[in-house]
């Protein structure tokens, strides 16, 4: 996959949803996506409409989706959480 998601607004978006969001089990959610990282903090996950992105060391990403709709709303909502 070609490099199409900013890492620097993929962690944006994290630390808005850190910051702002409820906790839950893992880590927070915010406006429908949760946020949460590995234990020693190396790699960060987002999820939510039916998303799930990793983001890891040496900013290196996987981003799992079953549908471009599902891809597109969860993008939006980043954009949107990154926006605050």
């Amino acid at each position: 996959m070609k490099n199409e998601i900013e890492q620097t607004k993929i962690l944006h978006a994290y630390e808005n949803i850190m910051k702002h969001g409820k906790p839950t089990e893992f880590g927070k959610i915010y406006e429908g996506i949760e946020a949460y990282s590995d234990y020693d903090g190396y790699s960060v996950y987002l999820r939510g409409s039916g998303v799930e992105l990793s983001v890891g060391f040496h900013n290196t990403y996987n981003l799992d989706y079953q549908s471009e709709h599902q891809k597109e709303d969860f993008l939006k909502k980043i954009d949107a959480i990154v926006a605050l």
